[in-house]
């Protein structure tokens, strides 16, 4: 397919790429994103639009994904953090402005540590009919000495999770507890859509035998379920003895963002690359997207290669290549009216300590057209959402577990 590659050189690789062994989700340069009420006093200007940012909810610590109720409720996760003061993996609700105080019950055993606890929510597209609210989150086994990625649904009735069934657990254990992926996405057809990163086996020796190169496991793939977790006839794998039947796609290293075009359901998602090499793609019925044997990035510290190299007949090229790393997490492809110049953009939150934007990319199928940083500095963004009402809503972290608020943008002029 045509490819339109973007590779964003803002300095030296081994410079300002991501560090640490939690890959490219990189700590704060320094504290707090920003100060909230000065944000709001203050106008943004981008290319098209002029925007301000509202707080719409703080006290929130590690929020990972967000959803929206008809009644106009927000659900939020929370995926936890150890020490004395941290919380555990908790769902909470957003109710006329209000963080509620109890979280909702009904959630099962998660595995708090590192990157992993309870990570995305999704509603099923019927929802209004059936109230089924779909949970990814970390996993422990029975000692807690592994965990992999796992896919919950549960009815949401008198803010409680009534009736949870465990519909997916992903092949992917490990003692780990980095790069669960766990992003959730309906598309047009109501099948569902769930990442799972590489869990951090080490890109080393040879390539081509790592285990997101080998589809006897979940590990760096996509998968593609039907809504209770069965496995659709028509999956790329369905007839292949040496291959899951739940696999979409392959290749991936940690995608923490992932998002159905609304007009054209293409599938979309963005994924940590190590230090440099964080991607765009376009994700296809099939397709092997390299890692590790293809890619931009190096290893951390010393900046030692990794790769085999930058592209390889057979496997798929990003459509944006960010290097250095901006560590991406959300992912949303507007829709609305209230920024109309930006309607098909695709935005990617970026959680770089030194490179935290929100990523608005125009897109023409795979080529690039045009990208522009926005906020660059102000947030470290975990999810980007679009709204009901048409405002871009952005779920803000900290790294060390500071409490953080969701913001909206509100187009100003």
């Amino acid at each position: 397919m045509e490819i339109g590659l973007r590779l964003r050189l803002l300095v030296p690789v081994l410079l300002l790429g991501c560090f640490g062994l939690m890959g490219c989700d990189a700590p704060d340069a320094a504290g707090p994103a920003s100060d909230e009420a000065a944000a709001d006093a203050r106008v943004f200007q981008t290319e098209h639009h002029a925007f301000r940012v509202d707080t719409v909810v703080d006290g929130l610590q590690h929020p990972w994904g967000l959803a929206f109720l008809p009644n106009g409720d927000m659900l939020v996760t929370e995926r936890g953090s150890g020490g004395d003061d941290g919380r555990p993996g908790q769902l909470r609700i957003i109710r006329d402005g209000e963080l509620l105080p109890d979280p909702v019950p009904g959630l099962p055993e998660i595995r708090v540590g590192g990157q992993g606890g309870l990570l995305d929510v999704a509603l099923h597209p019927d929802f209004d009919q059936n109230r089924l609210v779909y949970l990814s989150y970390a996993k422990p086994n029975d000692d807690d000495s592994e965990g992999t990625t796992a896919v919950i649904r549960a009815r949401f009735e008198n803010d409680e999770m009534v009736d949870a069934e465990e519909i997916f657990e992903a092949n992917a254990w490990r003692q780990g507890r980095g790069h669960h992926g766990s992003r959730l996405a309906f598309d047009p057809n109501g099948y569902l859509f769930v990442t799972i990163g590489d869990r951090q086996a080490s890109p080393s020796g040879d390539l081509e035998d790592h285990p997101a190169q080998d589809l006897t496991n979940h590990i760096g793939t996509t998968v593609r379920l039907h809504d209770d977790g069965s496995v659709p006839s028509d999956n790329p794998f369905v007839d292949d003895d040496e291959a899951l039947p739940e696999i979409w796609s392959y290749g991936h290293r940690n995608q923490q963002g992932m998002a159905v075009h609304p007009e054209t359901g293409e599938l979309w998602q963005n994924e940590h690359g190590p230090q440099g090499g964080d991607e765009l793609n376009l994700v296809e019925r099939g397709a092997n997207y390299g890692w590790p044997v293809i890619g931009f990035g190096v290893n951390y510290g010393a900046g030692a290669p990794i790769h085999e190299a930058v592209s390889r007949e057979g496997m798929e090229q990003p459509v944006v290549n960010w290097t250095p790393s901006i560590a991406p997490s959300g992912l949303m492809i507007y829709s609305g009216d209230l920024f109309p110049a930006w309607r098909g953009s695709v935005f990617s939150g970026g959680m770089s300590g030194r490179h935290r934007v929100l990523s608005r990319a125009s897109v023409d199928g795979t080529t690039l057209l045009n990208e522009e940083y926005i906020l660059p500095g102000e947030y470290r963004i975990r999810d980007v959402r679009e709204g009901p009402d048409g405002h871009i809503y952005l779920v803000t972290d900290h790294r060390g577990g500071d409490l953080t608020p969701i913001v909206r943008m509100v187009p100003v002029g």
